[in-house]
């Protein structure tokens, strides 16, 4: 099982930068984004979304968000896609990152779910 980790953040910047980082760790993962809006503003696109699980080539795809409505346009997404998505509510760089090198060894997802549990947002 390969999976893939889309990113979801209001910020364009901070969508390729979390990006940036976890690819360090785990070179050999599919990881795509969708910061900010259509016109990369402050806010959150479903097209964007659509295309970050679209593009991204793993089995399935552990996804991470930052604020409300990326939350939200990444729920509609998943009612809408055959794609197997598990959304993670949890801190996004440090979720990320954690999913990404669990990932990169190819550890089953019980073990990247017990490893996220901590960093669960309540």
């Amino acid at each position: 099982m390969k999976y893939g980790i889309v990113i979801v953040s209001h910020s364009f910047e901070i969508a390729e930068g979390v990006k940036k980082l976890i690819s360090q760790a785990a070179p050999d993962l599919s990881i795509t984004t969708a910061g900010g809006t259509d016109d990369n503003e402050i806010g959150s696109s479903l097209e964007k979304i659509q295309k970050a699980v679209d593009d991204n080539t793993g089995d399935e795809i552990l996804a991470f968000y930052d604020l409300g409505s990326s939350k939200m346009n990444l729920e509609m997404l998943m009612e809408m896609t055959d794609k197997k998505i598990h959304k993670y509510d949890v801190a996004l760089v440090e979720g990320a990152y954690t999913a990404a090198t669990l990932a990169e060894v190819e550890s089953p997802l019980a073990t990247i779910e017990t490893n996220l549990e901590p960093l669960k947002i309540k």
